[in-house]
């Protein structure tokens, strides 16, 4: 595969794509922590965009390997994303509407375990990009799945941000916003995957 302007706008456009549910889910975690500083902000966009750019890759594998084994994972991949998305986004607006503590020092942000839920979730779709790139070799596989990570990035930083510039409006609404529109993604994704 030539690395031609077409291959990269071709990558560009795909990481657009497949960054819009991580971006929704950044908004959120940002409305959930309007206090979030730069580096958590780096590192929350950094998992986003390391699993967009993982994911592909694993497609891509599975389509040079083992091709019927993700043809039958591929039905539940709805599933997935609904269960992990409804359940971070449940537990969000249960703690929301319960109002949580008035304790300012207890962190109400995502913990690591949800953010890799959050990970899985809006990346994998992802998988199914592996058969769109299936004609290129490793290195533009490669190629191609870091621009979709560095795309997802930029993306997801955008989303913490606008997320946080509310979060502070909204004050203790965010969480209760927050958890709903993880809920609605989750929703989303399984409704656009089952049809």
């Amino acid at each position: 595969m030539e690395l031609g302007l077409l291959f990269f706008v071709n990558s560009i456009l795909l990481g657009v794509g497949l960054a819009m549910d991580a971006f929704s889910v950044s908004m959120a975690n940002g409305l959930n922590e309007p206090k979030m500083k730069k580096s958590r902000m780096c590192g929350i966009a950094g998992v986003f965009g390391g699993f967009q750019m993982i994911m592909p890759l694993i497609g891509w594998i599975c389509v040079h390997t083992i091709l019927q084994y993700f043809e039958i994972f591929e039905q539940f991949i709805p599933w997935i994303a609904l269960i992990l998305l409804g359940f971070i986004g449940g537990k969000m607006l249960i703690d929301g509407i319960r109002g949580g503590s008035d304790d300012e020092d207890e962190k109400t942000g995502v913990g690591i375990a949800a953010l890799l839920g959050q990970g899985v979730a809006t990346s994998i779709d992802a998988l199914s990009v592996g058969f769109t790139i299936a004609e290129y070799d490793l290195l533009s596989a490669f190629i191609s799945s870091l621009i979709i990570g560095v795309v997802t990035f930029a993306i997801s930083i955008a989303g913490l941000l606008i997320g946080r510039k509310f979060g502070t409006r909204l004050s203790n609404k965010a969480q209760i916003l927050g958890g709903s529109i993880l809920i609605l993604i989750g929703l989303e994704i399984f409704i656009k995957g089952i049809i």
